[in-house]
């Protein structure tokens, strides 16, 4: 290993029983500055670095609450942030982030997180292997504030990836929506709401990364490059995600009125059809009524007609529902309310 460049990988011994995701403490100790990376911590875990690091006992509260709101608490020696980032695994019907959790200071760098960020996880990875030695050392050379950007970049550059998803995803609900033999309302809703929720995070993101890149000049070298130029960077990222979530949700809705208009067409052709069938057999209905009744009438079983044989009577109904209704449909028909 590289001289510099330590790394102390701590595990529990245990398995969660409903978690596939281990308890992992990783300490890697750079040229001037530690990073320390905690997935899926134990609360002594938390509290140990703030009794090294004198955190304040609100963030670490703040650490521990699996939903706590984006935010940024600024102190003397550090700062404290929390961010978050569409998980490893997305099922349907679980919208639910990823929270990370960052305190930065100028010799160290703290990371909190539930182990569901891959782009973190691999770039932990990266740092206590051997497998990219050239990026290893641009990242842990110089100082915790360009570190940060390395992180915050690489979890950008996976939520602008998720963003270019969605639009392969609107293409195929577009094919979908012209398909009536398929239904796509519930892919409609879905997507709406996976476009929804990638939205509240990049919106705040941005706001939050302008703010990190007012924070981390203060522990930045004077002879060290501008880090606001690489932040810069990230946040034209955050601008890219942004303005293709918001075409998306513009051709989410004329998708989701397409769908309805197309619907209610077919619902109104269903309509018709069972409506004209229904009107169509009112004759027979009422001819059928009538001659149902136990009383006299023309051509009844009463006066035993026999000019048209033993049938005479069916006969008779039969064609006197059968000329109304070829009447009713032929009117239509002139009417244009019937095509072909």
């Amino acid at each position: 290993m590289r001289k510099g460049f330590i790394s102390n990988r701590l595990r529990s011994g245990r398995k969660p029983i409903e978690s596939s995701i281990e308890k992992k403490i990783e300490t890697i100790q750079a040229e001037k500055f530690v990073w320390i990376d905690l997935q899926n911590p134990d609360r002594t875990d938390v509290e140990e670095l703030a009794k090294k690091y004198n955190f304040n006992s609100l963030n670490i509260e703040d650490c521990m609450t699996k939903f706590e709101l984006p935010k940024l608490d600024s102190y003397d020696d550090h700062f404290f942030v929390i961010l978050h980032f569409p998980p490893l695994t997305q099922k349907v019907g679980i919208s639910k982030n990823s929270q990370l959790s960052i305190f930065v200071g100028k010799d160290f760098l703290v990371t909190i997180h539930q182990g569901d960020l891959k782009p973190l996880v691999d770039l932990v990875n990266t740092c206590i292997s051997n497998s990219d030695e050239q990026r290893k050392n641009r990242i842990l050379q110089k100082s915790s504030g360009l570190l940060l950007h390395e992180i915050i970049d690489v979890l950008v550059d996976d939520l602008l990836h998720t963003s270019r998803k969605i639009i392969a995803n609107l293409d195929e609900i577009e094919d979908r929506v012209f398909d009536e033999a398929k239904p796509v309302a519930r892919s409609i809703a879905l997507l709406r709401r996976e476009i929804n929720r990638l939205r509240r995070i990049a919106t705040p993101l941005k706001k939050f990364v302008l703010e990190i890149t007012k924070n981390v000049k203060k522990f930045s070298e004077r002879d060290e490059e501008d880090l606001s130029l690489y932040f810069d960077d990230v946040i034209d990222h955050i601008d890219k995600v942004i303005e293709t979530l918001e075409e998306s949700r513009e051709t989410m809705e004329i998708y989701k009125d397409t769908d309805f208009v197309l619907s209610t067409e077919k619902t109104n052709k269903v309509l018709a059809v069972l409506t004209i069938i229904f009107t169509l057999a009112i004759p027979a209905t009422v001819i059928g009524t009538f001659y149902g009744m136990n009383v006299n009438l023309p051509g009844g079983v009463e006066e035993n007609p026999m000019f048209l044989g033993p049938f005479t009577t069916f006969i008779i109904v039969i064609l006197a529902s059968a000329i109304p209704a070829l009447m009713m449909f032929t009117y239509f028909k002139k009417l244009g309310w019937i095509n072909n």
